[in-house]
Formats: structure tokens, sequence, C-alpha cells
């Protein structure tokens, strides 16, 4: 989104990353109902929240500290259209914690110097900034756009519009957890993956794909994974697209931790796997 500025630090200049699985899904996914339904979602939506009110800086540090994502409201007063348009989109993100300040020293301290709505994001340590003149010639439905499409967690679910967050994360290894979320396992092996995520953040970003949607059956394809080959960890590099799997039978923090590293390390299962088969057809 234009206008949106980040307050970590840039990429080093050099070659432009390709990111093709991302491209493939920005280029050929439809938002689906669903999530369509969140970026537009009305009044009549979820019970009403109320952002918290952080009156001073440790508050507020303490606040963005305990989300995995926090949405902070800095205005000068509470009488700016901006504050309404806030507290419009508050009751559609149940996932993120929403904060309101107007005191001088918290926005002193966040260097806010116009009415900013900011996001922070725990999992890599990011802030993006709305400036007043972003936020003039926003409605809800934009708002809630910015705010879906940055949205990423410890666990992310891979969707068209979280995409785009992924798409522009600073974080260039994503490992991609392949499970149909329907499966009777799925809520213990999420719980593992997660308590995994958390031994690589700032490092590496954790991905869900939901293998019950038919969309994300491009996101298959691209590992050249087959459907009995799910569940399945993918890793991938984003900057020279570099990736692997490994086909899983269950959900371990070890299982991941030590696929994990082993890419860290250079380690590729698939290209062993490949050189056994060619070797394996040779001899025959």
């Amino acid at each position: 989104m234009a206008g949106v500025c980040s307050r970590t630090r840039s990429r080093k200049m050099g070659a432009m990353p390709s990111r093709c699985l991302y491209l493939l899904c920005l280029f050929t996914c439809k938002l689906s109902p669903e999530v369509a339904a969140e970026v537009q979602e009305s009044s009549d939506g979820p019970g009403a929240r109320e952002p918290v009110r952080l009156t001073d800086v440790q508050a507020t540090m303490d606040f963005v500290a305990a989300a995995e994502v926090a949405v902070i409201g800095f205005f000068q007063d509470l009488e700016v259209p901006a504050v309404s348009l806030f507290h419009s989109v508050v009751k559609n993100f149940q996932d993120v914690s929403f904060g309101i300040s107007t005191a001088s020293e918290v926005l002193a301290h966040y260097s806010v110097t116009g009415n900013t709505i900011s996001l922070f994001r725990l999992v890599d340590n990011k802030q993006l900034d709305l400036k007043s003149e972003d936020i003039e010639s926003m409605d809800a439905t934009k708002l809630s756009h910015f705010i879906q499409s940055n949205n990423l967690h410890l666990v992310t679910e891979y969707n068209p519009m979280a995409v785009i967050g992924l798409f522009n994360s600073m974080i260039p290894i994503h490992l991609l957890l392949m499970m149909n979320k329907a499966s009777p396992e799925y809520e213990e092996s999420l719980h593992r993956y997660k308590e995994a995520a958390k031994l690589f953040q700032g490092k590496i970003l954790f991905i869900l794909v939901d293998t019950g949607v038919k969309q994300n059956g491009k996101v298959i394809s691209f590992f050249k994974l087959k459907k009995s080959q799910l569940p399945a960890l993918a890793i991938y590099q984003t900057l020279d697209d570099v990736w692997d799997t490994l086909p899983i039978t269950e959900v371990s923090v070890e299982h991941v931790q030590n696929f994990c590293d082993g890419f860290l390390k250079g380690k590729r299962l698939r290209e062993n796997h490949e050189s056994e088969e060619k070797t394996s057809k040779m001899e025959l």
C-alpha cells in the first residue's frame, strides 16, 4: 500500500527476489467469500469491542509486547474523524489487540507528529505506520484491508490476503505446514507447530496451508507434492526460490526443528531423495 511507513530496516540492495510462490497466488487467486467478508464486514458483525486506553509509555510498550499483532491509534485528540474510523474496524479482528492513545509522552516516544495508526507485529518485529495523509483518504474497508493484509502471527494461515504481508515481510525463509484443518489431529498438530515457531522467531515465518481449501492446490503443486504425501512441511527461501519438502505422518516440535535447522545449514532432503531416485534408475 502506497504511503505506508515501515520502521524496520530496508533490504540491502541486490538481486530482486522473485518470490514465485506468492506471485503465483497474487496473480491467480481471487479472494474467497470468507476472506472478502472479513475485509468488508459491516456493523452487523461480531459484538462491539473497545480499544484499550494507553495513558503512558510503559503501559503502551507492555501492550505491544504482549500481543502477536497490535494496532494502536495515536491521535492528537479524540474528536478527529479518524477516531471513529478506528473504532469502526475494531470489531472485525478478534485476533488483533487494539489500543488508543492521546498522551503526548506516548506519541513522542513513538515519534508520532500527527494522527497515526500503527500496526506492530511480534513475528518479525515490524511497525507499519499510516500517517495523517493516508488516513484521510481511507474508509473502514480500506483500513480493514490494511490490517488484514499485514496480520501476520507466529503461525499465519495462508490465504490471498495474508499473501500480501508474507510477500513484504523482511524474513526471507518461510515454513509451510500443509494439512487439512478438518483432520482429527489438526488441533494438536497446530499447537506443536506454534511451539516450534517460537524457536525460530525472527528467522523463519511459519505458515499454515489448509489442504481442504481447493484454491490451495496451487501451493501443493508448486512444491511438487501429491495428496498422498500430505500432511507435509515445505520450507521456502523467497530471495532465490530455493525450497525443500518433508512429508510427515505427525507434526512434532522435534521434526519441525530438525527440518528447519537442516535447511538453515544448507541440507536439502529433496535433493538427496532425487539423487537416490536417479541412482536407483541407473542401477536398473
